[in-house]
C-alpha cells in the first residue's frame, strides 16, 4: 500500500503506524484480528485523513459559527465511564454549501479527544428531541458512521438514539444497511423513560428526563471537563469543620514525619534511586488516616504518577473519605504541576497547585468536603510541565508560569473514582504473596492496604 500510494497519505500518520502499537491494536481488533480487512482499513482511513487534513484541523481553521450553533459536543459521561458525544440534531439542517465544513467538525471533535485520551472509546448521542423531516440529512448521518465504523478503530462503545421521530424510521432503514452487524448491535432506541439505562440522570439534560444544568456556549471550546481549576491549598473550610482537630494535626504530623523519611531517603539514594522510591517505601511510609496506597503507577515522561488510574473513595456506608496521590519527579528540571476535577464543589487537594524538585517525591492528599460522596463519574486531571531552572516557584511564579507555557509542553494524566461500597477491614497486612493469589481482585487488594 505505501509503494502505490505513499503521495496519499499524511507522514505524519506513517510515522504514528510504526511507532504506536496500540493504534496498531485498534485497528486489528475494529476488524477481528482479519490482517488483509485491517490493512484495508488503515489505508482508506489514512487516505481520509489526509483529504481531511485532519492532523492540521484546529479552530482556527474552522468557521467560528460552527462552534458556536452547538449541534456537536463532548460532554458528560455514560453509566460506563466513557465519553459522551452530542449531536443535537435539531440545530442541524441540510445544506451542500455547508456539508464540508460540518464534516470537518466531525473529524476536529473526534481527533481532538483521540488525542487527548489517547483513543479511549466514546458513546455517541443522537439527540434528536424536536426534530422533523427538515433535519434528515442521510449523508451527513453516514459521514459519522462511517468515521467510527471506517476511519477511527475501535473508538465506538454503543450509540444512543434519543425520541427518534416515527418519520425517520425509514431513513434508519436505511442507515441499518450501511452497518455492520457489529456496529447495529451497538445502537440503542431510547425515549424519556428508559435512557438512563444508559446515561445517569446527572449528564442528562431536563428534556430528558435527567438534572444536568449545563448549557451549550463557545467560547471558550465546549468540553467542560476539568474546567473549573480547585480551591489551591488553604484553611479548612466550613463544610470540613466536622473533621476534629485532632485529625487534622495528625494528619500534619504524619506529613511531616514523611517529609522528614523523605529527606533522608533523597540523600541517600541516586537520582534511579529517587524515581523508584515511592515503589520500594510502600512498606515503611506513614500516610495520613484513611488514605488508600498506590498500587499500580503511570509512567509519564515528567511524572509518575501513583494510583495509575483510579482513586478509591467509600460509600456513604464505609466512610472513606481520603485518597492519596503520589507523584515523583523523573526529570533533572523542576516540575509544575496542578490537579483539577469535574466535581470542585466536592473535592479538597492539598497541594493542588504546586511544583516538584528533581528527582523527589510528592503527596497530594484528596478529601471529600462534608456531605458529599464520590461518583464514578468523577474525574481528576493532572496537568504537569517543567520549568527553567530560573523560575522560582512561589505561587505569583507559578500562575505566570501556566499563563505562558505552550499547551504541547503539559502532560495530562487522568484518573478516574472508584466507590467500595462493601465495608470490609482495612487494617490488613500485605504479604509478600498476596499479589500471586488469583482470587484477591484489585478492589481487594486496595481495601487490604
Amino acid at each position: 500500500y505505501f509503494l502505490d500510494k505513499s503521495d496519499k497519505y499524511d507522514s505524519r500518520d506513517v510515522e504514528r503506524l510504526q511507532q504506536d502499537d496500540k493504534w496498531v491494536e485498534n485497528y486489528l481488533i475494529w476488524r477481528h484480528d482479519v490482517v488483509d480487512d485491517t490493512l484495508k482499513m488503515i489505508d482508506e482511513s489514512f487516505q481520509w485523513r489526509k483529504e481531511y487534513t485532519v492532523n492540521d484541523l484546529s479552530e482556527s481553521v474552522l468557521p467560528k459559527w460552527l462552534f458556536e450553533i452547538g449541534a456537536l459536543f463532548l460532554h458528560g459521561y455514560d453509566k460506563e465511564g466513557y465519553k459522551l458525544f452530542w449531536f443535537k440534531v435539531k440545530h442541524h439542517t441540510r445544506d451542500p454549501k455547508q456539508q464540508l465544513d460540518k464534516k470537518k467538525l466531525v473529524a476536529f471533535w473526534l481527533e481532538h479527544y483521540a488525542k487527548r485520551d489517547h483513543g479511549k472509546p466514546l458513546t455517541v448521542v443522537f439527540d434528536m428531541a424536536e426534530t422533523g423531516i427538515s433535519h434528515i440529512d442521510l449523508d451527513f448521518v453516514r459521514f459519522i458512521v462511517n468515521c467510527f465504523t471506517d476511519y477511527y478503530p475501535n473508538f465506538l462503545t454503543k450509540i444512543v438514539i434519543f425520541e427518534m421521530p416515527w418519520i425517520m424510521n425509514a431513513a434508519f432503514k436505511i442507515v441499518k444497511g450501511w452497518l455492520g452487524p457489529d456496529a447495529i448491535s451497538m445502537l440503542k432506541f431510547t425515549n424519556k423513560s428508559d435512557v438512563q439505562e444508559y446515561i445517569s440522570a446527572e449528564y442528562l439534560p431536563p428534556h430528558m428526563g435527567g438534572t444536568d444544568s449545563f448549557k451549550y456556549s463557545y467560547p471558550p471550546l465546549v468540553d467542560d471537563d476539568f474546567q473549573t481549576p480547585l480551591c489551591e491549598n488553604g484553611p479548612i473550610t466550613s463544610e470540613d469543620e466536622h473533621e476534629s482537630k485532632e485529625e487534622i494535626d495528625a494528619d500534619t504530623k504524619e506529613a511531616g514525619e514523611l517529609n522528614e523519611v523523605q529527606n533522608l531517603n533523597q540523600k541517600k539514594m541516586n537520582s534511579i534511586e529517587q524515581i523508584s522510591k515511592s515503589e520500594e517505601t510502600d512498606k515503611t511510609e506513614v500516610k495520613p488516616k484513611n488514605a488508600k496506597k498506590a498500587l499500580t503507577t503511570f509512567k509519564g515522561p515528567l511524572l509518575h504518577i501513583s494510583p495509575a488510574e483510579e482513586l478509591y473513595f467509600g460509600s456513604k456506608e464505609t466512610g472513606e473519605k481520603k485518597c492519596l496521590i503520589v507523584l515523583t519527579n523523573v526529570t533533572k528540571n523542576v516540575v509544575a504541576f496542578k490537579v483539577r476535577t469535574t466535581a470542585p464543589e466536592k473535592y479538597r487537594v492539598k497541594p493542588s497547585n504546586s511544583s516538584c524538585e528533581p528527582g523527589t517525591s510528592l503527596d497530594i492528599i484528596v478529601s471529600l468536603h462534608g456531605g458529599f460522596a464520590a461518583s464514578l463519574q468523577d474525574r481528576f486531571l493532572i496537568m504537569a510541565a517543567e520549568m527553567d531552572q530560573s523560575s522560582g516557584a512561589g505561587v505569583p511564579e507559578l500562575t505566570q508560569f501556566w499563563k505562558e507555557v505552550p499547551r504541547t509542553k503539559v502532560m495530562e494524566h487522568r484518573l478516574r473514582c472508584h466507590v467500595i461500597e462493601s465495608s470490609k477491614p482495612s487494617s490488613l497486612t500485605l504479604k509478600d504473596n498476596t499479589f500471586n493469589i488469583p482470587a484477591k481482585t484489585n478492589e481487594d487488594l486496595h481495601i487490604q492496604v
